[in-house]
């Protein structure tokens, strides 16, 4: 009985679980933002490029 009020009381494997929570929400939302700055970056580069290939050509 005494070996269960301890383990019970034991609040060390809350506390991992607390951090593994933490740590995945914060995964979660790097992986949120880093999409949308792709996507961004993906659309900077393509206007950039056409830019550059127009004012190649003569057109401006």
């Amino acid at each position: 009985m005494t070996f269960l009020k301890k383990f019970l009381a034991d609040e060390a494997g809350a506390t991992a679980i607390e951090y593994g929570l933490i740590a995945a929400l914060v995964a979660v939302a790097g992986i949120t933002t880093m999409g949308a700055l792709g996507n961004s970056l993906s659309s900077t580069f393509n206007l950039v490029s056409g830019q550059m290939n127009n004012a190649s050509d003569g057109h401006l």
